[in-house]
């Protein structure tokens, strides 16, 4: 009986000696994992820069499959964030700094650990490196996990070069499953709008998209307008030798509305057109081949670009309904000049009795 005293006494002394071990430990962890990936710097950027996609490649939802996230109205850029919980863990991350296609510095919070994380992207052979930092102090749990597990380097190494891998497939699908569809020559309807409009290179506007179209969804809600129809954009400018561009982002609502000044919103009027319309389904890094298809339809049919109205986008299914960049539906309306209806020629085997009037005294009207 002595003998189980003095065991379990070691026991509970061992424990203690532990726990105190364990507490005494700075917890402190710094760690780096990094890849290449087979696709343009801008577009693994504008994947990882939104936080809606983290559940397509982060290695956790398949350790631990009750997790689940919440996304706020903001999931994008700075200022954006997002949140999860499951079983074993729950925790937060916001977006505090963005440098557009080069860094996205970021705060999270797990399970009361704290850390600083960093991501860099730079262009080398093969495609795009992409390092994945995580730095900060350990709560008294996770080092309890980390001790037992071969320590934070092996854990959130793990963990991370787990989530690179997923993210190099992912994006290698998402970005490259697309489909492009010439529908031929349609009248494109009129619309009244709301819009914000920007200035940008050409290979931001997936970027600038993946911010302004949830904006603009999100201004709408908070104002209590009601959209009349699905998102769309107008080129005002599209400058691809300079990689520039001018566009409003706009969202369509039935009767025209005032605006105050001094907003970032304005109000206009989109006026029919005749059009050579595409349907890209895939991401909007494929809308500059769309475009290209649709020249060449143009060109084949004998049809003249219309270069005096705007070229429009229209966002039928966008980032707002699905995350997968492989689902998204934009509608591309080229304009064109109208083709004149031909006038049917008299057929001269028929005779045709025309009664005239009379002709009338009173002078003729004189235009201005």
């Amino acid at each position: 009986m002595k003998l189980l005293k003095y065991l379990f006494l070691l026991f509970v002394l061992a424990l203690f000696a532990t726990a105190v071990f364990i507490a005494t430990l700075k917890g402190e962890f710094d760690v780096e994992r990094s890849i290449v990936i087979n696709s343009p710097r801008a577009t693994v950027f504008s994947y990882v820069n939104d936080f809606r996609n983290w559940e397509t490649f982060g290695s956790w939802k398949k350790e631990d499959p009750s997790m689940s996230f919440d996304y706020p109205k903001n999931t994008v850029g700075k200022g954006g964030s997002y949140s999860w919980s499951g079983d074993d863990n729950e925790g937060e991350m916001k977006t505090t700094t963005v440098v557009s296609n080069q860094f996205i510095g970021q705060k999270m919070n797990y399970c009361g650990t704290e850390a600083i994380v960093s991501w860099k992207f730079k262009d080398t052979i093969g495609g795009t490196k992409v390092t994945w930092k995580a730095k900060g102090v350990m709560n008294f749990g996770l080092k309890v996990n980390t001790i037992f597990s071969g320590g934070a380097s092996q854990v959130f190494g793990s963990m991370y070069e787990k989530s690179l891998a997923n993210l190099g497939k992912t994006i290698d699908y998402e970005m490259r499953t697309y489909k492009i569809k010439v529908n031929g020559s349609t009248k494109k309807s009129g619309t009244f709008y709301v819009s914000q409009t920007i200035t940008s290179k050409i290979s931001n506007v997936p970027n600038n998209l993946r911010i302004l179209i949830p904006r603009m969804t999100n201004f709408f809600a908070k104002s209590k307008l009601v959209m009349y129809g699905k998102p769309f954009v107008i080129y005002h400018q599209y400058d691809l030798a300079n990689d520039f561009t001018k566009l409003s982002v706009c969202i369509p609502i039935k009767e025209e509305i005032h605006i105050q000044a001094g907003s970032d919103m304005s109000s206009g009027l989109l006026l029919p057109f005749s059009s050579v319309k595409t349907t890209l389904i895939g991401d909007y890094s494929h809308n500059k081949e769309a475009v290209e298809k649709t020249i060449e339809y143009i060109k084949r049919n004998n049809l003249s670009q219309n270069t005096d109205v705007p070229r429009i986008e229209v966002y039928t299914r966008n980032m707002v309904h699905v995350a997968n960049p492989s689902q998204w539906i934009t509608e591309i309306y080229l304009p064109v000049k109208a083709v004149a209806t031909p006038i049917p020629a008299l057929k001269t085997n028929v005779t045709a009795t025309v009664n005239l009037p009379t002709p009338a005294t009173s002078e003729p009207a004189i235009a201005d």
